[in-house]
């Protein structure tokens, strides 16, 4: 259970979620806007328009929490093809995958030709290193996506 000062800041991020939420749906462009990251740290993230949570999936126009078991995902051999697919999919041209804050998260070589077949520029970094290119990224031009791993 979420304790007292706890809940407040939990409360006041999700109501400041919902405030971007309801900006970005008056924007003509939030929609090929990739959400920024406001927060980043051990365990936890916090974007424009979504949810505080430990690892996610970002594109433009939005994002979901990173369900590793849905494509088998592990440390090692790491990031697999199903996980950057949804990306691709939703025509991102630049691609920031973090390799969490420890380095520990590695990417399945399959993973690797996939993007590269795709012809899909990719940044490959340490969490907040990746996080910081992807916030610098969403400003140009071009369809940004990320996977983001907030612990090791």
């Amino acid at each position: 259970m979420v304790g007292g000062s706890a809940e407040r800041r939990l409360r006041a991020i999700t109501a400041a979620a919902m405030i971007t939420h309801m900006t970005d749906a008056y924007n003509p462009t939030s929609s090929t806007r990739s959400p920024r990251i406001i927060r980043l740290e051990w365990g936890l993230m916090e974007m424009e328009g979504i949810a505080p949570g430990k690892d996610f999936v970002l594109y433009p126009g939005g994002g979901h929490a990173w369900d590793w078991a849905k494509h088998g995902t592990r440390h090692s051999p790491g990031i697999q093809p199903g996980d950057v697919q949804e990306l691709l999919e939703r025509g991102v041209e630049v691609l920031v995958l973090s390799l969490g804050m420890e380095r520990r998260l590695q990417i399945a070589p399959p993973t690797l030709e996939l993007i590269r077949e795709a012809g899909v520029e990719m940044h490959v970094d340490e969490t907040r290193a990746a996080g910081d290119l992807y916030n610098t990224l969403t400003a140009g031009p071009r369809p940004v996506g990320g996977l983001f791993h907030s612990t090791c």
